[in-house]
């Protein structure tokens, strides 16, 4: 699989996060899995890539050109050019097979929200795997409780992302997984407003 992988690029992180991210990216070299990123060297990302490559994995990095400068593309990956965030986005959804999503700031938040946000429009059918290091995103899993209560958005979309603690339960929820898709709209056409 594809496997794209949305997470920090900050290098003032807690070293937990660094080792996990290098670990995960072993694993999937040894599960011969193919890691789709940022193509950023530092941070949880660049983590990823030099746990993947330890293990003679393969890398696609996509990252716009206006970082050409600063020296923090990770260089031993391909590497896929754009001119925009947004065209480094769709190239990465497009590539990959399925999204997991590991500890990070507002550009990681953008990423999980928008492939969610497409997978509850019907436009793609890929597992996205919350991977709840050192329970980093449990204050971000209230708030959506939070939003599930205040009729914000449908109790369904629990079932459209899994939350996992360990690298083994992702790969425990790719190898099982069928996908989920329900219809946002539904309650316009049943005429109940239950569901939004």
């Amino acid at each position: 699989m594809n496997i794209c992988v949305f997470c920090a690029s900050s290098e003032k992180i807690d070293k937990s996060y660094i080792q996990a991210g290098e670990s995960f990216g072993e694993a999937l070299a040894e599960r011969g899995h193919t890691l789709v990123f940022g193509a950023g060297k530092y941070g949880v990302m660049g983590a990823v890539a030099r746990g993947l490559r330890r293990r003679g994995g393969n890398a696609v990095g996509v990252i716009p050109t206006f970082f050409d400068d600063m020296d923090v593309m990770f260089q031993d990956c391909e590497i896929i050019s754009t001119e925009t965030m947004r065209e480094r986005k769709s190239i990465m959804e497009d590539k990959s097979d399925a999204f997991v999503i590991m500890p990070g700031g507002i550009g990681t938040f953008e990423e999980f929200f928008e492939v969610l946000t497409l997978k509850q429009l019907g436009r793609h059918e890929k597992p996205i795997i919350i991977y709840n290091v050192n329970g980093f995103y449990n204050s971000m899993l209230q708030m959506l409780d939070l939003v599930i209560e205040e009729q914000f958005m449908a109790d369904k979309c629990r079932n459209l992302f899994r939350v996992c603690n360990t690298a083994e339960e992702i790969f425990a929820c790719l190898d099982d997984y069928a996908p989920y898709m329900y219809n946002k709209y539904e309650f316009l056409q049943d005429g109940s407003a239950d569901e939004r």
